[in-house]
């Protein structure tokens, strides 16, 4: 039997910042457990090795979401990092904030504490940004956070003829205003992954005070009365205790947090009991209220072969993946999405609601892990805030087969008209007189499909995730909420949530920044305690 301070349960983006930030105090003693493996494969190194972990099980789980008759019944794949670093070692490396609104909205949802001058410490704490402004970046954070250097030539016209649309470029979209054109923002260092393992858990791994145990499953939390002491755990067919005198952390994500706490017992009693779980302690709302960013992506057909498709082919490739070994530059140093814009789907509306995705290749059927045999460019849209809500459920009362995923996209009328204009900007932005003069013709959805009902068809029928899974076990303070701000599991003890599951509602961009800046924050809270 073995004990220690503080339990981690999950070695990705935020249980790597925990695990850091506590074991600063090498007087306390922390267990990580990690289902997956140690995730050095080159696959999770190179950049654009995103293109093939999407679909490997070695580090995704590759869950499978629930149809709907939203999206015309599909199961859509949905992504969920597995080993070190979590979803950070397989995402598309974009570092995104959100708008100071999105936060200040959490405040005033009775979350105090988490406004935007409340949460801006933490993202600069977790940050080194070689550029820009002090008052809002990072300069002394373990987190490398790099600009694109190599621009490549379909980027440029593309932005050059956003002006034709008066869009502006935004020289800083992490600086506090969002609107605009602009290249991304990288968790990339010299060419190379720098995920959430690499910039926190592995120096904190060198500390005498942190144990690690990968390729090991959490079978159930175990409780005392309503204090959590401890947790059940498997690793080569061995099952074991393990025991924590301070707290547990948990985690595991907006999907496997909720599941580990259903099959625990805790979660919406009648619902529990119907797959063979007992409930000890009844928290409704576990697993309720899951939002994910959808996406859906307009290619065209270029005419001269410069796009990436040409270089990830052939000789091509294999001249690209010695340039990577030999210099860490080119096709293989390169996120999914280079350009970026946050645009409004409305004049009448007072801040951006569409993201979008710029990259100068087109994939098959419009989704990432194929590219397409000729020339082409991708535009992609997502709606930053929807307001469609689904949910996470346990399948059976073991922890091993695959939960429900039902995220519920375009559920809401209004997610399926802001996605609609979005594809319309996507066609805008790729028509430009400028973009004109290389394209030959629209390949997706394709020049046939023009009415609102047809784009809202083609959207049901080829949107998909952007792995942004958030909410499921919602911070608030209303008897509804799972946790409280203090991000405490409400009517438990000794247990908290320090994941993308808490977010009351969706920030406007990638949810890996936010996720680190809530263990940021987590980490100061639990020092609170001591």
């Amino acid at each position: 039997m073995e004990n220690f301070d503080y339990i981690v349960v999950g070695a990705g983006s935020s249980g790597s910042v925990i695990a850091n930030r506590l074991s600063e105090n090498n007087k306390i003693k922390i267990c990580v457990i990690e289902a997956g493996g140690s995730n050095q494969h080159p696959y999770v190194k190179m950049p654009a090795g995103f293109i093939k972990t999407i679909n490997d099980k070695r580090f995704n789980w590759c869950f499978k979401t629930e149809g709907s008759d939203y999206v015309n019944n599909r199961e859509i794949l949905f992504p969920r990092g597995k080993g070190y670093g979590g979803s950070s070692s397989i995402n598309g490396h974009l570092y995104v904030r959100g708008q100071p609104d999105d936060y200040n909205q959490w405040a005033q949802l009775g979350n105090l504490g988490w406004s935007y001058d409340d949460v801006l410490p933490y993202f600069k704490k977790s940050e080194y940004k070689e550029n820009g402004d002090e008052a809002t970046r990072g300069k002394q954070g373990p987190l490398y956070v790099s600009d694109i250097v190599e621009k490549h030539p379909l980027c440029e016209e593309f932005i050059r003829g956003s002006s034709e649309l008066g869009i502006q470029v935004q020289n800083d979209y992490n600086s506090g205003q969002q609107e605009g054109i602009f290249y991304y923002q990288r968790t990339i260092k010299n060419g190379t992954r720098f995920s959430a393992y690499d910039a926190f858990l592995k120096p904190a791994l060198k500390r005498e005070n942190v144990n690690i145990k990968k390729n090991t499953t959490v079978l159930k939390i175990i409780f005392k009365n309503k204090k959590a002491v401890g947790l059940l755990c498997k690793k080569n067919n061995k099952t074991f205790e393990i025991f924590a005198n301070k707290e547990i952390i948990l985690c595991a994500g907006a999907i496997g947090t909720p599941h580990l706490l259903q099959v625990s017992g805790i979660g919406d009693a009648k619902y529990l009991k119907s797959i063979g779980i007992e409930p000890l302690f009844e928290i409704k709302n576990v697993g309720e209220g899951l939002q994910d960013h959808y996406a859906v992506r307009v290619a065209n057909r270029i005419t001269e072969p410069i796009s990436l498709n040409e270089k990830a082919r052939g000789f091509n490739l294999i001249l690209e993946i010695i340039k990577w070994f030999t210099s860490k530059k080119g096709l293989i140093s390169y996120s999914p999405a280079h350009v970026g814009a946050f645009l409004k789907s409305s004049p009448k509306i007072d801040f951006p609601d569409l993201q979008f995705v710029f990259t100068p290749a087109s994939y098959t059927e419009g989704m990432i892990g194929k590219l397409q045999n000729f020339p082409g460019m991708t535009c992609g849209v997502w709606q930053s805030r929807p307001q469609s809500r689904g949910y996470v459920r346990a399948s059976t009362n073991k922890i091993t087969d695959p939960p429900i995923i039902q995220p519920n996209y375009l559920k809401e009328k209004i997610d399926q008209d802001a996605l609609v204009e979005g594809v319309k900007i996507c066609r805008s932005l790729l028509r430009t007189s400028t973009m004109k003069k290389i394209s030959v013709c629209e390949t997706l959805p394709g020049d046939n499909i023009k009415s609102d009902e047809e784009i809202l068809n083609f959207i049901r029928n080829k949107g998909a995730t952007v792995y942004h899974a958030i909410g499921s076990c919602r911070m608030g303070v209303d008897n509804k909420a799972v946790v409280s701000p203090s991000l405490k599991i409400n009517g438990l003890s000794n247990i908290r949530i320090a994941d993308a599951s808490i977010m009351p509602t969706m920030p406007s961009g990638n949810t890996n920044a936010a996720t680190l800046m809530i263990a940021e924050k987590a980490s100061d809270l639990i020092k609170q305690d001591l």
